[in-house]
């Protein structure tokens, strides 16, 4: 082998692993400057910290530092964190902050975390920022301890009709309505009505927050579906340790997670894309357990002798 070969070897082995290197790092990489952080931090005073404290610790809003803030986003990307400030931040001006100015403060939650700081700036493209993680291990292991576990109140029919439904209709919505245009004045024929409840509601919590709100209330129930003795609407224990009934279960969680990110990017289009996977969640679930089909029969949805056949182990 000639020597020219073996430099060119080395220096294509040398690009490789300066390109990984740089592609692929962590927080305490040193990922911004101390001088960026000053810009974030000064940011943070005027914006913020009515809502998480003067020490980053918590008020109205969650804490930025320590365990419970690191355990929150240690999965996830630091481009997630840069996304939920720009376009989630701050309460009551959402989506006034510059990219700029996001990473700015993201570079003092690092700083104010322990995080060491560097000699470039923290970008604010978003595909960069993507490429930067949290590393393993900065938050011990939550002992097991003792679960309280509490018996079932509902059913799955009633846990659907509570959770379930409504939730992803409010989801389903946004296909047609953007969720940050604003909320539609009461026709006089509305107003001779009068109260509505449904309305009144939709009033406080409304906007993009009712959507946050509906994917979380989907993502956090969805494990009830696998506690132990609950039954369907006909009496039957639902079958939790069926791999299938698992599956979908898993399936709700995740979609309901991703659902979760993408209102939080606040596009409708992206949660209009969602609310495919979300249908099609629904749709393989009922399938399976819900439209159980009696060989050489119709289905009819509005027979109660339809229900005798649900829940079925497959």
């Amino acid at each position: 082998m000639s020597r020219q070969v073996v430099i060119a070897a080395a220096l294509i082995v040398w690009v490789t692993s300066l390109t990984h290197a740089q592609g692929a790092r962590t927080v305490r990489d040193g990922v911004y400057t101390d001088a960026q952080a000053a810009r974030g931090q000064a940011i943070f005073q005027k914006q913020c910290v009515s809502c998480h404290g003067a020490k980053l610790e918590g008020l109205q809003g969650p804490p930025l530092i320590a365990d419970v803030f690191v355990s929150h986003w240690q999965t996830q990307p630091l481009s997630d964190l840069a996304g939920k400030i720009r376009n989630t931040m701050p309460a009551g001006a959402t989506g006034t902050l510059t990219p700029q100015q996001s990473v700015d403060l993201v570079a003092f939650i690092l700083k104010s975390g322990g995080f060491p700081a560097g000699k470039t700036d923290l970008t604010a493209d978003e595909a960069t920022l993507a490429k930067i993680t949290w590393p393993a291990g900065l938050v011990a292991a939550a002992s097991p301890g003792q679960t309280r576990v509490y018996p079932p109140l509902g059913n799955m029919a009633q846990l659907m009709r509570g959770v379930f439904f409504p939730n992803s209709n409010l989801i389903f919505t946004v296909q047609t309505h953007d969720p940050a245009a604003p909320a539609p004045k009461p026709t006089p024929e509305q107003q001779a009505q009068g109260f509505s409840f449904a309305d009144w509601g939709a009033g406080i919590y409304g906007g993009w927050q009712m959507i946050d709100n509906a994917a979380i209330a989907i993502a956090d129930a969805s494990p009830l579906m696998l506690a132990p003795g609950i039954r369907c609407e006909n009496g039957r224990l639902a079958p939790v340790n069926d791999p299938d009934w698992i599956k979908f279960t898993e399936q709700m969680i995740e979609i309901a997670r991703k659902t979760y990110k993408a209102s939080q990017s606040r596009s409708q289009e992206a949660v209009s894309d969602a609310t495919g996977d979300l249908a099609d969640a629904c749709a393989a679930c009922h399938q399976a357990y819900r439209e159980v089909r009696v060989r050489g029969a119709a289905l009819d949805p509005t027979d109660p002798s339809n229900k005798a056949n649900r829940c079925m182990s497959r």
